[in-house]
């Protein structure tokens, strides 16, 4: 398998995850120093002062996902299903060590009688950590971002 084969099936591998719920595993595939960013304007810079929709560390993120995981998280009784549909992913290596990939997805997610469906394309920023890919940043960018959203329960 080549490094873009290689880089396109962890990209499907990691929203596979999300869809089963196994955030655990999920997690495992993050470094240390992680970003999940999902930005407020187009062509919004890291490092901009804009807010943003999401701006979260490893941490932040593992908070989320033991509250997902507590039985008195009332807002998932019933829980919430998510479904990732995405288009191939174009990768750009960046030596032997570091990929880029850009990948446009719709994402579907379903809580009781209500369904939401989001669009926009996902960057992720991919080391190899010890043999392993690994996710360093990964950066959503929602194509209705700047519009009221419904309030997103699980992870894109």
């Amino acid at each position: 398998m080549s490094e873009i084969e290689r880089v396109q099936s962890f990209v499907y591998y990691e929203a596979q995850l999300l869809d089963e719920k196994k955030f655990d595993e999920w997690l495992a595939l993050l470094t240390d120093d992680v970003l999940y960013w999902m930005p407020l304007k187009r062509d919004q810079a890291e490092e901009d002062i804009y807010n943003s929709l999401l701006y979260e560390d490893k941490l932040l993120l593992q908070v989320r996902i033991e509250r997902l995981k507590s039985p008195r998280v009332f807002s998932q009784l019933p829980p919430s299903h998510c479904q990732h549909v995405l288009q191939h992913p174009e990768v750009i290596c960046q030596g032997d060590k570091e990929y880029q990939s850009r990948t446009p997805f719709i994402y579907l997610e379903s809580h009781m009688d209500t369904q939401i469906t989001l669009g926009g394309v996902v960057h992720h920023e991919l080391v190899n950590v010890d043999g392993e890919l690994r996710i360093r940043r990964k950066r959503i960018e929602l194509l209705n971002r700047e519009s009221a959203l419904p309030s997103i329960q699980l992870f894109l």
